[in-house]
């Protein structure tokens, strides 16, 4: 009876991890203020109205929030029905973004989708269906997994396929990226060490190819290994980002200090402005949060007795805490820059949304653990 009255009192009954989905909606509220003061000039010089783009993004996430909530709810099993019509549909978008006409153009880019006066990047939602296709095809090939044709090449195909079209879009960062957080869930799939061997060693000429293919690459490698090359070009972003995250101190200066001379604060350095204002307290604060939002997606995934369930919540954790590692490493001037965004921060409803539905199937999974645990506690 005990047992019972406090699984109910802590409303572990309903195996809703708390902790879990507040620090999804912390990391969401805070990600709304710092774009508030970041992208206040940059909205009032360009579109006439500071509030412009957080209006934009409080709108959007309020949709995210829907489908976090929905994400959450659905049962991932009948989820799974839908895996491979996912996976097609995402590589159309994908390549559509290559269609003259419907594919958006920015500084040289083709990675959106034009819809009206609304744009939409495809190859956010690629970091959502890659793991649920991966982790439903380790699940289902489970007795076939260390064998070559029938156990590898075919995730390697799609993950292939994935990585070459968000490639063509000039997007070499996010294709790496990608490719990156599709072997972590390989290797944890279990996968032999020697074919790991083997991809690095095809990998890594192909991917020096690749970075001397084109100028902007090329700079951007030479801005990272010396930090006067072109002060007022390649390295200018990165320089003017480590000087604002320098100005915040310990205490930071404050809610509401619009951060300066940042091109472009709002998107990919938006930790810049962040740092800026709540300094190093602020900064361990962020960190804290992912750390709980971490902790506790890799403790409920690996609680899981499904191994769908495991590998979906580990790809779906590790997606965002990679990708928010990357990004302050790049405001840091740690590594080259990229086009990657900051998860929760930065502007942009295709990030966003993508990070809340798949910040409510990484709860999903945990509530799905929680059940386990108070159903052998009871």
């Amino acid at each position: 009876m005990n047992t019972r009255f406090d699984a109910e009192l802590t409303g572990r009954s309903q195996g809703t991890d708390h902790i879990l989905v507040a620090s999804v909606l912390v990391l969401a509220g805070l990600g709304i203020v710092t774009l508030y003061t970041a992208s206040y000039n940059f909205s009032q010089r360009f579109m006439g109205d500071g509030l412009h783009l957080v209006s934009r993004q409080i709108m959007l996430g309020s949709i995210g929030l829907v489908l976090f909530f929905m994400a959450s709810i659905v049962k991932l099993e009948y989820l799974r029905k839908f895996i491979k019509p996912l996976v097609f549909g995402v590589v159309i978008l994908c390549a559509l973004t290559l269609v003259p006409g419907i594919g958006v153009i920015r500084n040289g880019a083709a990675r959106w989708i034009g819809i009206g006066s609304w744009t939409y990047q495809p190859s956010e939602l690629v970091k959502l269906v890659l793991p649920l296709y991966l982790a439903h095809y380790f699940d289902k090939k489970k007795d076939n997994i260390h064998l070559l044709f029938r156990g590898i090449v075919p995730p390697a195909l799609i993950t292939g396929i994935f990585c070459f079209l968000i490639f063509l879009q000039n997007n070499f960062s996010t294709a790496v990226f990608l490719a990156s957080n599709a072997l972590f869930l390989f290797f944890i799939a279990g996968i032999k060490a020697r074919y790991f061997v083997s991809a690095l060693f095809m990998f890594l000429p192909i991917a020096t190819i690749l970075v001397l293919q084109k100028e902007h690459r090329i700079r951007r490698l030479l801005s990272y290994i010396q930090p006067d090359f072109e002060p007022l070009g390649a390295s200018f972003q990165v320089n003017a980002s480590i000087h604002s995250i320098s100005t915040g101190g310990f205490w930071g200066r404050g809610i509401g200090q619009r951060t300066l001379n940042v091109p472009e604060v709002h998107s990919d350095f938006i930790f810049s402005s962040f740092a800026a204002q709540k300094g190093f307290l602020g900064i361990l604060f962020f960190c804290l949060l992912f750390c709980v939002f971490a902790v506790r997606g890799y403790m409920a995934s690996l609680r899981n007795e499904s191994q769908f369930n495991r590998l979906l919540g580990c790809g779906l954790v590790t997606m965002i805490l990679s990708q928010t590692l990357l990004n302050i490493a790049v405001t840091a001037g740690a590594l080259p820059a990229t086009g990657v965004p900051l998860p929760f921060f930065s502007a942009g409803g295709s990030s966003l949304i993508t990070t809340l539905i798949m910040a409510g199937l990484i709860v999903n999974i945990s509530r799905s653990a929680q059940k386990r645990t108070v159903s052998e506690e009871g």
